[in-house]
């Protein structure tokens, strides 16, 4: 193999297939990176039996073969190499990479060891890549990490004709986005549970291009796949990754919350309030927000080495009527903050009903306007001491 290339295209191709390389691979060849040249280009491949990395690269191909490398090597390589073409030889042995007077040797793996990429599934449909990315983004931060419950680690993709909604929980909050999308069927409709860090970084790494093909097998959720494709300027990209197993709990229902006691406010204020007032909030002890008449006030302690309060100008509407219903509620400080954040609203609204129960958080346009309807987030409350 003999090939020829722009070295930001090479640096950029080598680091994104590689990202996907595992740590600690199964087996030693699962570290190397599969580079193909043929007369359509350069691909560059990762696989680790459960997320497989491909993208395809201009290049000028004097002799088509392929090659397999250390992965992570290639890249620190790729990265450090002068801004001038790149030539890249191979043999049995080895591979040799030129750049300049730079000059580096390589030893390949056994290519025929490497196991065979699996197929991209037909495509299911498209979607706009930046409406994706920011999708992905607002719901993954509901997701679980703990590797021991691996059904809350996922994000569930239910599609339904032209809608296409991401759905993610860790069991103490929950986020549900719904966008529309253009099905290769306007009947189609499916689910699937994807591992909630691949599609974080995909979905990322998808946005070279307008819109992003994904592909669901027919498979059962346990056995099936999930592919995506996009292209642009950086070449041709396609990630596949096995979807996870298990039953993801009915939470849709825990969504459809009828307020007793509403707050509107500055979301840019809040955020900031709850930044400065977690920074004496014990571990495990909830940031309480005590909601009065037109305004709310955020308080936090440490027992009796520090405590913070601040007050902000909120909308207060209580909807049952008499006395509030609730007129403290407690919340764990980092999933507030990460709420608000998804929220990516100039306003928030809260809908509170009851003292320890599910507080719904969604965005608003204007300070009077209407709660948005595409995007919810879940708060359990946390409970205060009397």
């Amino acid at each position: 193999m003999k090939i020829r290339l722009d070295r930001d295209i090479m640096a950029e191709a080598v680091a994104w297939a590689a990202r996907s390389l595992p740590t600690r691979p199964s087996v030693p060849i699962l570290a190397g990176l599969l580079i193909k040249a043929s007369d359509t280009g350069v691909t560059m491949s990762s696989f680790d039996y459960e997320t497989s990395a491909q993208i395809e690269v201009p290049a000028t191909v004097v002799d088509e073969g392929e090659a397999l490398v250390s992965g992570k090597l290639l890249a620190d390589i790729s990265r450090s190499l002068p801004n001038k073409p790149v030539e890249l030889t191979s043999d049995e042995n080895k591979a040799e990479l030129v750049c300049g007077s730079a000059r580096f040797t390589l030893q390949t793996l056994p290519v025929q060891d490497y196991p065979n990429l699996p197929e991209m599934p037909a495509a299911t449909g498209t979607v706009e890549s930046n409406d994706f990315a920011k999708a992905v983004a607002q719901v993954v931060v509901a997701a679980g990490r703990d590797e021991l419950l691996p059904v809350f680690t996922g994000v569930r993709l239910e599609i339904e004709g032209e809608t296409l909604s991401l759905l993610a929980t860790d069991r103490y909050r929950m986020a549900l986005k719904e966008l529309n999308w253009s099905p290769a069927s306007t009947t189609a409709s499916g689910a699937a549970l994807v591992p909630a860090k691949v599609l974080n970084e995909t979905a990322k790494s998808m946005t070279i291009g307008e819109k992003v093909t994904m592909s669901l097998s027919s498979g059962s959720v346990g056995d099936g796949l999930i592919g995506f494709e996009g292209s642009g300027s950086g070449g041709t990209r396609e990630i596949t990754t096995r979807l996870l197993d298990g039953e993801f709990p009915k939470v849709r229902h825990l969504m459809n919350i009828q307020p007793t006691v509403s707050v509107r406010a500055n979301t840019s204020e809040i955020q900031a309030s709850v930044k400065r007032v977690a920074l004496v909030a014990e571990r495990n002890t909830p940031l309480r927000m005590i909601i009065g008449e037109g305004q709310i006030a955020l308080e936090a302690a440490t027992g009796d080495q520090a405590q913070a309060s601040e007050a902000i100008e909120a909308s207060v509407e209580n909807h049952a009527g008499g006395e509030l219903a609730i007129t403290a509620a407690g919340f764990n400080p980092h999933y507030l903050s990460d709420a608000l954040s998804a929220v990516d609203a100039p306003f928030v609204h809260f809908s509170f009903t009851a003292p320890g129960k599910p507080c719904l958080v969604t965005g608003l346009d204007s300070i009077d306007g209407e709660p948005h309807s595409d995007y919810k987030h879940v708060i359990m409350l946390m409970r205060l001491p009397n």
